[in-house]
């Protein structure tokens, strides 16, 4: 089975898209970065079919991650990712990816990556990657009283009956099982109207063993929901008529080794909203409790009446 039925179209097999969409190819070098005489390394990669047309912000993320991961040595390992996003990409155009070798050092390796298309920066992140090492170790424990996932309704039994594209491609398009506490937010807000949530999510089938992988996988899946809780807490569901969303920016950083195709929870939160942005926050966590990876969030928030 292919990964789309067909061009413009929702994919067959979400999780084979997704890896589609990680296979980068390389390009000729490009001219030298910023500060360097060295030439940017280029690559090229497709973008994800979505209902609304503009490219899902998660994957850009990711593919940004695996662009610098590939310039810099196996024994180094990703550990946070500072991303602005410029402008909203669109789903029938390729993506270049030009990355800067910033600096190369013993232990960690900065990279600076712009992803464009037909020349135009939609994303601007830089990478920073750090030879595995030992020393203090402490984290904030997991909630406790949270529900098992398999006790949990899938998005597509609680979006059934929404005749929506939308909803559809939430419920069945994504390679994500994401399953949410409390309830989604997506045309109600049921219960509390609290600036807090937790998703319990996987990918909806195995992924190879390879770290590098599950750690895009995690940068893919920092985007999905993060603003959330913003909205939980003023009642208004996502689907509010009138109501404008953009990622502005978003920091990630990892601190544990964890396998995205297993289940990991992802609590989040709000700890502030004014001016027409909010700002959430939000935790990485397997089932054993490990802190796997932490994000933070700013996002553009328009509502009518506010």
């Amino acid at each position: 089975m292919t990964a789309h039925s067909e061009p413009g179209s929702a994919p067959d097999d979400p999780l084979a898209d997704l890896l589609h969409v990680f296979e980068l190819t390389p390009r000729p070098a490009g001219s030298a970065g910023r500060g360097s005489s060295a030439p940017l390394d280029v690559f090229e990669g497709p973008s994800q079919w979505q209902p609304n047309g503009r490219v899902f912000g998660g994957q850009v993320l990711a593919q940004s991650l695996i662009a610098a991961q590939r310039t810099v040595p196996d024994e180094k390992v990703a550990h946070s990712m500072h991303a602005y996003f410029l402008r909203a990409g669109k789903v029938e155009l390729p993506i270049e990816f030009q990355v800067d070798r910033s600096h190369d050092g013993r232990s960690f390796a900065t990279r600076r990556t712009e992803a464009l298309q037909n020349g135009v920066p939609i994303m601007s992140t830089i990478s920073s990657f750090q030879t595995v090492d030992s020393g203090l170790d402490h984290q904030l424990p997991m909630a406790a009283d949270l529900p098992d996932p398999e006790s949990l309704p899938t998005l597509a039994e609680s979006l059934a009956g929404i005749e929506h594209p939308a909803a559809r491609f939430w419920a069945n398009g994504r390679p994500f099982d994401v399953r949410h506490v409390p309830s989604p937010i997506f045309v109600r807000v049921e219960g509390a109207h609290v600036a807090h949530q937790a998703l319990w999510m996987k990918t909806i089938g195995p992924l190879p063993d390879d770290p590098a992988l599950h750690r895009a996988a995690l940068a893919y899946a920092s985007d999905l929901g993060i603003l959330e809780p913003i909205f939980r807490r003023h009642g208004l569901p996502m689907s509010t008529p009138g109501m404008k969303i953009a990622s502005l920016d978003h920091a990630m950083w990892w601190h544990r080794p964890g396998r995205a195709d297993e289940w990991l929870l992802y609590a989040m939160e709000s700890p502030t909203a004014v001016g027409g942005r909010g700002l959430a926050q939000g935790r990485f966590y397997d089932r054993d409790g490990r802190l796997l990876a932490s994000v933070a969030q700013e996002g553009m928030t328009r509502v009518p009446g506010y």
